[in-house]
């Protein structure tokens, strides 16, 4: 049978609500609103370790973290030894010419996991930076690119802005708009069709390092969204519960109060690197029709997790919240093989990636995957859903455990044992926990239950006779991944 290429698209910490076609009330991304009417939008789609290290393991290997063991963000873990099963190596298997643009942000950076070859972006990377002494040749393509470029200094970077790359500070691109990391992935991935093997189908994943900080869109897109309503922080009445991790004033910080008027600048910023994103992602499924590749394309949109942008006072990931775990996750068919377009409200997370693409290409999923295929939903089948889903991350020295169904979600700490109860329907902000009232005191032992049999025999020992214990020792990386590194 004839296999369709398959396009995938990751972008780095774009929220969930962060689509006009969901409703955002400023954002707008008309290319992927189009691209969703033509496939289908899970709207309760969750990145279940919502930082870029773990999550692009799950990404990468169809796998929960039980299993592939990555439950916090750390550098310089070896990534083939540890996960030898990866998409990219299944297409491979399959006659796929595979092909990474972007950030791939495994350790070596250099590691193809699979793909037949990289053009790498990503991002900051203060790990490689200083592993490397700055000989950027040996992790990045990018800045070698830049720094070859008419009128450009030999030693530019595109830190020369000064803003760093987990601050909330905002200010337009200082080069020319050709030269944004966000315009060069477009560049790389349209001159890279002209190179394709023509004779096999293609797998290329194509990772935008953007709308991560730095906050740097070109000015016309920064200027397209300073005007928007001033910012006003989405307060519940349980935020007291994480005080003793506030850094009033601290623009790096990840939970504390900043002045309202830099929180607005940085939504513009956000915002506009978002649009920036959507252009290139037309203008390079534009370049697909161009090449006779588009009606035979499978294109899947996503994001490794979100940010809190001020939202309960807080900025960046690793927490359990709405706008740090939930994500944009769009899967449009081959046009030549028709399918309804849909909107599906079940939870979905990064493991199910891999299994619906290689499902879609007519390839076997492998066994090490414990994902599900999501294929059904572009055929009309949807399937049965997943009953719940367990996420967690190692982040203010504890492990933050959640689990949501959509329409509830659960949150323990391991260090003090905060527990807190969400309805998701009736308050989809998490305004209210409704942990302590006895009126819902049955729902949170159902899912205090739910997560202690999800806990039972860690290695970290969260559970004892069934029930939660606290002040466990924590690790980012699990023993069992470990022993095979």
């Amino acid at each position: 049978m004839d296999r369709p290429n398959v396009l995938l698209i990751c972008v780095d910490e774009w929220r969930g609500d962060c689509l006009s076609a969901a409703g955002h009330p400023h954002v707008e991304t008309p290319h992927l609103d189009e691209l969703a009417r033509r496939g289908t939008r899970f709207e309760r789609a969750y990145s279940a370790t919502p930082t870029c290290a773990p999550a692009r393991v799950a990404l990468f290997t169809g796998q929960s973290q039980e299993r592939h063991g990555r439950v916090g963000y750390d550098d310089g873990i070896p990534f083939d030894a540890a996960h030898p099963v990866t998409l990219p190596r299944e297409f491979a298997k399959a006659g796929y010419h595979t092909q990474a643009i972007g950030k791939m942000h495994v350790w070596p950076e250099r590691s193809r996991i699979g793909f037949d070859d990289v053009v790498l972006h990503d991002g900051f990377l203060h790990h490689s930076r200083r592993a490397h002494r700055q000989q950027f040749a040996f992790f990045d393509d990018y800045v070698p690119w830049l720094r070859r470029q008419p009128g450009v200094s030999p030693d530019a970077d595109y830190f020369d802005h000064g803003v760093n790359c987990n601050s909330i500070v905002a200010r337009p691109w200082d080069k020319p708009e050709h030269l944004h990391p966000t315009h060069w992935i477009g560049t790389q991935a349209i001159e890279w069709m002209y190179r394709r093997d023509p004779t096999r189908p293609f797998f290329l994943y194509l990772s935008f390092h953007r709308p991560h900080p730095p906050y740097d869109p070109p000015a016309w897109a920064f200027e397209q969204y300073l005007g928007i309503d001033p910012y006003e922080p989405v307060v519940g009445d349980w935020e007291q519960a994480w005080a003793e991790f506030r850094r009033d004033g601290d623009y790096q910080a990840s939970i504390g109060r900043i002045p309202p008027h830099v929180v607005h600048r940085a939504r513009a910023g956000y915002y506009g690197l978002m649009t920036q994103i959507d252009l290139q992602i037309n203008r390079i499924l534009e370049s697909l029709a161009d090449f006779g590749l588009y009606d035979d394309t499978v294109v899947a949109f996503t994001s490794d997790h979100g940010e809190m942008m001020g939202d309960h006072h807080m900025f960046r990931k690793g927490v359990p919240y709405e706008g740090s775990a939930r994500i944009p996750f769009i899967v449009a068919d081959a046009p030549s093989r028709g399918g309804p377009a849909s909107v599906a409200d079940e939870v979905v997370e990064l493991r199910d990636v891999m299994p619906t693409l290689l499902d879609l290409a007519g390839l076997p999923v492998p066994e090490t995957v414990d994902g599900r295929s999501l294929a059904g939903h572009l055929r009309g089948e949807p399937g049965p859903r997943r009953e719940y889903l367990h996420g967690e991350h190692v982040y203010w020295g504890q492990s933050l455990q959640w689990m949501t169904d959509g329409r509830t979600k659960y949150v323990w700490g391991s260090a003090k044992g905060v527990e807190q109860l969400f309805d998701l329907e009736t308050d989809p902000h998490e305004l209210r926990d409704l942990s302590g009232l006895p009126e819902h005191a049955a729902t949170r032992a159902l899912w205090r239950d739910r997560l202690a049999r999800a806990l039972e025999g860690r290695e970290e020992g969260f559970v004892e006779d069934g029930e939660l214990v606290t002040g466990r020792p924590v690790t980012t990386v699990l023993e069992h991944t470990r022993a095979r590194i």
